[in-house]
């Protein structure tokens, strides 16, 4: 055997006891009850991976006091936003990857009931009538001796047999099937958290999209004064028919980007509706008058991300269970101890069956050692073996993945945050500006190019400011799920006894 994963061995030889003079079923249940205790395979250890000291894109990140921590409760909560939370909360109870996430759980969970089971004495009764016949050997004897031979036979039965857990082959597997219902707990935790996300995201970009129909309503309100203006200048001989044409034209194109934002948040809306469980035509989404505010986001040490990501307790758990298959699968070469006892009444009659001269009953233990099995047990070995450096590599890139996954969107927030300041003042100015020339164009000192010029590059200042706003909302809601969420690695103890 692979001495990579060392065995158990703090316990009594086995084949000494059974070989032993006290053959007895009393010697034998002792020997197995002192050597219970034994569990071949490795003892589990968390595998080391990679935890830098801070988030290389933290600097400057105000830290949030410990009441504001996310390691617990609805995050959602955060963007004060009660419509939001109500559709977060129908999600929650009514999402349909999240219910087949939900029922897988409760499939490992059954096969977690299945081993512990294994440890119980196994009892079955019986019942039964058996009509048999033997023939006389003469190929002359009438069919009259031969019906005679036919003879019937009543039996119930009462049989108990029970497997001396010696090696630890039963807890081994009930420690893989435990750790592998923690892992589809954490999973139903980050298929939650991912579906959330996803509502929120949805939720937040149809709310910019309100406030871009609200801007271009408002802009397409103040073109239409200003081609009424444009338009009486033309019959007073003030202007030209080119102003009248550029008025109209850019009335006519905001009109149109007011008009596309329609299919836009239909779509939103639609997802929203299925992750909520829904027909899209059962529901609608009335607009409101705010964007919900950035919030700050608390963030936990690199270590805590271990702990605070379902996705990473996940592969954990995988771990664990693959290091206990290594141990099931090492002790296929070890004999199995079996102790069975059964008894019942047989007999010819039913009128008779239960009656102390028809009784009879067997008790023994069982040795079952196999000899030889062309490799099939070493091969088992080194698969299991295999699977298990397969799942502390999954485990550590998954680490790897989420501490990536933090870093960009600390440095994404950080930058758009900056950016934010930046856009903020080129709007202030593009409103001046406007302004400016718009007084100017009442008072017939330019052309009305220069003020179409100049209120194109207002609005794209107003809308490229909202697109931010919802980057960074965005980026919010990210890091938010990068980090964990609302996630409690503590349930997965408590949910899956």
């Amino acid at each position: 055997m692979n001495d990579r994963y060392p065995l158990n061995r703090d316990c009594l030889s086995p084949l000494r006891l059974v070989t032993a003079r006290g053959s007895r079923l009393l010697s034998l249940s002792l020997c197995a009850l002192m050597l219970s205790a034994c569990a071949v395979g490795p003892d589990y250890q968390r595998p080391s991976v990679a935890e830098p000291a801070q988030y290389k894109h933290a600097q400057g990140w105000r830290q949030a006091n410990p009441s504001d921590s996310l390691a617990r409760g609805a995050w959602w909560e955060l963007y004060g936003d009660q419509q939001l939370n109500g559709l977060v909360e129908k999600l929650n109870s009514s999402n349909q990857t999240v219910a087949q996430s939900e029922a897988q759980y409760r499939q490992a969970q059954a096969l977690v009931a299945s081993a512990r089971g294994a440890f119980y004495p196994t009892v079955d009764l019986s019942a039964g009538k058996t009509r048999s016949s033997q023939g006389t050997g003469s190929s002359s004897s009438s069919l009259s001796s031969s019906s005679s031979g036919i003879r019937n036979t009543y039996n119930t039965q009462l049989g108990v047999s029970w497997e001396a857990d010696i090696w630890g082959k039963l807890r081994r597997s009930l420690e893989a099937n435990e750790a592998s219902a923690e892992a589809s707990f954490a999973d139903l935790a980050a298929m939650r958290l991912s579906q959330q996300s996803e509502l929120v995201q949805n939720y937040l970009q149809l709310r910019v999209i309100d406030q871009q129909r609200r801007l271009l309503q408002a802009t397409v309100e103040n073109y239409q004064r200003s081609l009424k203006m444009t338009e009486n200048q033309y019959r007073a001989g003030v202007s030209g028919k080119d102003a009248v044409a550029q008025a109209q034209t850019q009335l006519k194109s905001t009109q149109a980007d007011m008009i596309d934002l329609i299919w836009q948040r239909a779509q939103f809306e639609n997802a929203i509706a299925v992750l909520m469980g829904q027909a899209p035509a059962e529901f609608t989404l009335a607009e409101t008058q705010d964007i919900p505010a950035l919030p700050e986001v608390p963030l936990s040490l690199p270590s805590q991300l271990l702990e605070r990501r379902p996705d990473i307790a996940s592969a954990e758990r995988s771990v664990i269970a693959a290091n206990a298959n290594i141990g099931v699968a090492k002790a296929a070469y070890y004999p199995d101890l079996t102790l069975s006892l059964s008894g019942g009444y047989s007999s010819s009659t039913s009128a008779d069956l239960i009656s102390l001269p028809n009784r009879f009953w067997s008790v023994g233990p069982q040795l079952n050692l196999p000899l030889f099995d062309g490799g099939q047990r070493s091969a088992e070995v080194d698969r299991n073996e295999a699977l298990y450096d397969q799942t502390v590599a999954k485990y550590r890139q998954t680490v790897l993945d989420g501490l990536r996954e933090v870093e960009n969107y600390l440095v994404q927030l950080k930058v758009l945050g900056d950016e934010a300041l930046v856009r903020q003042q080129a709007l202030d100015a593009a409103r001046e500006s406007l302004r400016l020339i718009q007084n100017q164009y009442k008072a017939g000192l330019i052309a009305y190019l220069d003020v179409v010029v100049v209120q194109a590059t207002a609005l794209n200042n107003e809308r490229s400011v909202l697109t931010l706003q919802q980057s960074r909302l965005l980026a919010s809601v990210q890091l938010i799920a990068a980090l964990g969420g609302g996630w409690d690695g503590q349930l997965m103890a408590a949910e899956s006894q």
